[in-house]
């Protein structure tokens, strides 16, 4: 499945609009992931454990969003956004959601 965060894709005419989809991950922050992230904080340097799940958690976003797609018949999804919030008690989830416009493509 062909993204994009254009509303079109390089070279191709998009024939049809077939609808918005989308794809949701919610992720539970955990406890050892938190400790060390706060140590990466206090001496510097970069989260990895949370940047690995920020990564997971947008990959599936995007699977599910094409997967949906796919279930349309489309060719391609435009217009792609990616938005991430912070859920649940002390902030302690977090949710990537994917969501653009599925098209047919000439």
């Amino acid at each position: 499945m062909i993204t994009s965060t254009t509303p079109y894709v390089a070279e191709r005419e998009i024939s049809q609009t077939v609808g918005v989809v989308s794809g949701e991950a919610i992720i539970g922050a955990h406890i050892f992931r938190d400790l060390f992230a706060g140590i990466t904080n206090i001496i510097g340097g970069r989260a990895g454990g949370y940047e690995k799940a920020l990564r997971e958690a947008r990959d599936i976003a995007l699977r599910e969003m094409c997967d949906e797609a796919a279930k349309l018949g489309a060719d391609a999804v435009v217009g792609v956004d990616l938005d991430y919030e912070s859920l649940g008690a002390d902030n302690g989830m977090l949710m990537v959601t994917a969501a653009g416009t599925a098209v047919k493509l000439r």
